[in-house]
């Protein structure tokens, strides 16, 4: 296990440790002391490493390798893995440049080995669904889609304005990082290339400039705006257990939670913390087909959720990932609308996170492709950084010629 922060310690390591039949972790590296002797008390007998050369060093100790360290950090650690044999299960983003990951499927291509990206999304019953329907003709020729990334404001506050996406310059672009997640779906359910692209965003609300009147560099330094939705003292309900909190401390305690506050970034007021991301970006997509997509992403939702519209030239389906998942298809000649049964999900990203590790086991032990293999998960990545070139540029990008230079590059 490399990287045994959330998704390793939390996501993965508790996969394993729930079902140590199918998944047993025999080493885990991380440069957090804590964070590693915390692991290993969770995976008896787990060697620990304080750093990706010298776990590599070690040699290979296993069949396969699961990474979710820092999105920068990505790259090193599966391709040195997999030069060593292992088969890889990699976070998303693959790496934090668009080179970057497409050397990590060539790596891949060479050794013969396992290159899955965890695009979670693909393994929910609610996006399973989606694509059943889209690929069975019910809805005729795709004409428009509407695919938003809706991402609740406090989630916004806390990884791009607070958090570890916040600076850009240190980590991958918002668009990269949240919405390849969105390209992949995209992909997986349209059946025509993107022919071209173009953006628009910028940073909205999170500047000096909004701070309300009074109020202080920390939200703990007795900061007296009331009824901010970005007060970072709700981080000391004690029914947050989980994330976000474990994300900044391993001490739930109230003072455990109030050091972190006050020493680390996650207490900072969210007007003056220096984020100079994005809080929302509008990607408008051409098909090959002649269909035109467009992908919203912002972070003012009162929830986390994926809405979405396909119409097509028979049925138009509206949906909804989130808190009540439905998908309804309203078919034109009729006008009736059918709710499509969708299969209950358990677990975390509505079904996903055990779904990728259980299909990459599968997958593995089968010598099959992955569902979200490398070769394919790519095209995602090259769009989400394509569509931030194009925020950039102002212009509109062939992708066709974007995807050539980079692959000669």
């Amino acid at each position: 296990m490399v990287g045994a922060g959330q998704r390793g310690y939390f996501t993965f390591g508790a996969y394993a440790a729930a079902n140590p039949r199918q998944l047993r972790f025999v080493g885990v590296v991380d440069p957090n002391l804590a964070r590693r002797q915390r692991f290993v008390a969770a995976h008896v007998g787990a060697v620990e490493y304080p750093s990706v050369d010298e776990w590599l060093a070690a040699g290979k100790l296993a069949d396969t390798a699961f990474i979710a360290s820092p999105d920068r950090h990505h790259y090193a650690a599966a391709t040195g893995a997999l030069r060593l044999g292992y088969d890889v299960l990699l976070e998303k983003p693959m790496a934090a440049t668009l080179a970057q990951s497409i050397d990590l499927v060539r790596t891949a291509q060479k050794t013969g080995r396992t290159l899955a990206v965890a695009h979670v999304l693909r393994y929910t019953p609610f996006f399973r669904k989606l694509n059943e329907v889209i690929r069975s003709g019910r809805l005729g020729d795709i004409v428009t889609v509407e695919h938003r990334e809706n991402v609740w404001s406090f989630h916004m506050a806390h990884s791009f304005v607070r958090g570890n996406w916040a600076i850009s310059g240190a980590a991958t672009p918002m668009i990269v990082q949240k919405c390849c997640h969105d390209f992949d779906i995209l992909n997986w359910n349209l059946d025509s290339p993107v022919a071209s692209l173009s953006s628009v965003g910028s940073l909205f609300h999170f500047t000096p400039a909004n701070a309300p009147d009074g109020a202080t560099a920390r939200c703990t330094d007795g900061c007296p705006v009331e009824s901010c939705p970005f007060d970072a003292r709700q981080y000391l309900n004690p029914a947050w257990t989980s994330w976000p909190v474990h994300v900044f401390t391993d001490d739930l305690s109230e003072q455990g939670r109030m050091t972190a506050l006050r020493d680390g970034p996650w207490g900072r007021c969210v007007y003056s913390a220096g984020s100079d991301v994005v809080d929302h970006q509008v990607v408008t997509m051409q098909l090959e087909s002649g269909a035109s997509v467009v992908l919203v992403m912002h972070g003012h939702s009162a929830e986390d959720s994926r809405t979405m519209r396909y119409d097509g030239t028979r049925a138009t389906l509206r949906g909804r990932f989130g808190r009540d998942s439905v998908i309804e298809v309203a078919d034109h000649a009729t006008g009736a609308t059918e709710v499509v049964p969708i299969a209950a999900a358990t677990g975390g990203h509505g079904g996903g996170d055990g779904g990728v590790i259980e299909s990459f086991l599968d997958d593995v032990r089968a010598g099959r492709t992955p569902l979200t293999s490398a070769a394919g998960g790519v095209e995602s990545h090259l769009l989400a950084f394509a569509a931030e070139e194009a925020r950039l540029s102002g212009r509109r990008i062939d992708v066709s010629d974007y995807r050539a230079a980079a692959l000669e590059s």
